[in-house]
């Protein structure tokens, strides 16, 4: 577990074969890019943890799930290598989550934005209580959803990606996630979202592993060109974020 500071947190427990994996962060569990990393190599160690058959995906607390980017580390890229190299940690977390043999679950208390919807559409299965509004805002301060895009449209497909990011000030309802895929299920508390999402886990965990590894191929086949595709989408939003206009938008 990380120390409780900028870099954020992450634990990990399994118990019934079932691995919960929590990050946090104090600016509403944004992702610092040790963070992104952290939990990419997680996501791969578990990959092979024979003891797992299933991973819960979730944040701490009970507000936001994730604010996406650490805005922080945004303000303090001063390079087109530095940029890059920010926006592929997100880039090699899709991959990692989009590689891991396990099915992976994903826990939503909260608001997500930006990089933390990325996520969620990423997951294989998500639930979500009322409160997961979710939004992409990455226009708004002059870059672009580019690197979540792949994972955004192939959950909820390309038009209601682009109604997002072009309404980049506006929150979309738990309930029009849930309409549009993103979200399996939407329960009224948090409280009844744990139980649902330790029915579920548990039923997964006592399906053959080797079937559910054998199934979570099939979900992704036609990726293969991500590893490629992501980077390059890391590159475009690393020259934007250098941008006067996202300068000055974030110091706002």
């Amino acid at each position: 577990m990380l120390p409780s500071d900028k870099n954020g947190t992450l634990l990990t427990t399994i118990e019934n074969k079932i691995a919960t994996v929590q990050f946090g962060h104090p600016a509403s569990n944004s992702f610092p890019r040790v963070l992104l990393d952290r939990l990419t190599n997680e996501l791969t160690y578990l990959s092979d943890n024979q003891e797992v058959s299933v991973i819960v995906l979730k944040s701490e607390g009970i507000g936001a799930f994730c604010a996406g980017a650490s805005f922080d580390e945004l303000l303090a890229v001063s390079t087109f290598d530095e940029g890059t190299r920010f926006f592929t940690g997100f880039a090699n977390l899709i991959n990692a989550i989009r590689y891991c043999k396990k099915i992976i679950i994903g826990r939503i208390q909260g608001k997500a934005v930006g990089g933390g919807v990325g996520i969620i559409a990423a997951c294989d299965y998500a639930m979500a209580t009322q409160e997961s509004s979710i939004k992409l805002s990455e226009l708004a301060i002059g870059i672009g959803p580019f690197v979540i895009e792949p994972a955004v449209s192939r959950k909820i497909g390309k038009m209601a990606m682009s109604e997002m990011t072009l309404a980049a000030h506006e929150w979309k309802t738990a309930s029009w996630a849930h309409q549009k895929g993103l979200y399996a299920k939407v329960l009224l508390t948090q409280e009844e979202l744990d139980i649902e999402i330790a029915s579920f886990s548990q039923k997964l965990a006592n399906y053959n592993p080797e079937a559910l590894t054998e199934m979570k191929k099939v979900f992704w086949e036609g990726t293969a060109h991500w590893d490629k595709l992501l980077k390059e989408r890391a590159s475009i939003s690393g020259r934007l974020v250098l941008s006067d206009f996202t300068k000055n938008t974030l110091i706002k």
